[in-house]
Parts: C-alpha cells; structure tokens; sequence
C-alpha cells in the first residue's frame, strides 16, 4: 500500500459479514475489506465465541477507503442499501445478534453523516430492527476461512443484495 495516512475507515454490520466484504470489495475507491468482530468485551474472539452471543461482538466489516474516490456518505448509501432491516423477525438479526445492524464511527464527522442517514433515510419494509450507531472499538479480524468467503467457496447460505438497488 503507498500511502496510508490518505485514506479512511468505515465499520459496518448488516447481517452475514460475507455479504458486506463482497460488496463492497467491488466498490471504486475501497482500498481494502476485512470481515472480522467489533463492540464486544471478550479480546481476540474467535467465530465459535461470537456465534455463542456471549462476546457482544458483531459481525462486521472493515473499509479502508480513499476519500478521494469515494466519500464516506456514499459508502453510507451504498451500506444502506445492502442491509435489510425486515429480517429482524425473531430470526439471526435481532438487537442482541452478533449480526444485528450497526453503523460503527471512526470520527464525529463519521457519527454526524450516520445519524443524518438514519434520520432522513426510510428503511425498507416492515422494519423490526432499527440500525445502531456506535462509535468504533476495537476490530478484530475474523479467521482466515472467512475472508473473501465467496472467492473461496461460491455463495453460502447468505444472499448478497446489488448496493444500487
């Protein structure tokens, strides 16, 4: 990588962290996306803890991105229209799911254009879990088996939904 300091961070959680990294792997201006685990209280957690909900962490996604090339609003949008806030209905996503859906902000910058999405954005469908807004903690990558998990193995159980829906 030539020059980290120009670019930025985003953390997402929608869902199946699979989903997340490969669609936004395909995004102009990202530079790099790991799937791992953030905003629990158990360090280094493995997948086995978190599927346990024992951890507090979330399945999650980290973005480097040059704002150069794309701004973190549009990453919002495009992190918008992955998720499907509908799924909430008693199944994996719930407000207490290692897949619930969560914003994660780096800066107040980050927390400002998350909360004025949140407040101007209408979710899709009947919406039984409403997205959170966390300020970022400590990532942790998940196991190599679940990096690039599409590249790897074809499309699991998760679907991945078009960003420009």
């Amino acid at each position: 990588m030539d020059d980290p300091d120009r670019y930025d961070r985003a953390t997402f959680s929608a869902g199946c962290f699979w989903d997340v990294e490969a669609a936004f792997r395909q995004v102009d201006g990202v530079i790099e996306t790991i799937a791992g685990y953030t905003g629990g209280h158990i360090p280094d957690p493995t997948y086995e803890m978190v599927e346990s909900g024992r951890t507090g962490h979330v399945e999650a996604v980290g973005i480097l991105f040059n704002p150069a090339i794309i701004s973190y609003d549009r990453l919002l949008e495009l992190f918008w229209n992955c998720l499907d806030p509908s799924k909430g209905d008693g199944g994996e996503i719930n407000e207490k799911s290692r897949q619930r859906v969560v914003i994660f902000f780096h800066d107040n910058d980050q927390k400002e254009a998350a909360l004025t999405m949140f407040n101007t954005r209408k979710l899709p469908g009947p919406v039984r879990v409403l997205p959170e807004v966390l300020p970022a903690s400590v990532f942790w990558p998940a196991e190599e088996c679940h990096q690039r998990f599409y590249e790897k193995c074809g499309q699991g159980y998760c679907t991945t939904r078009q960003l420009d829906e």
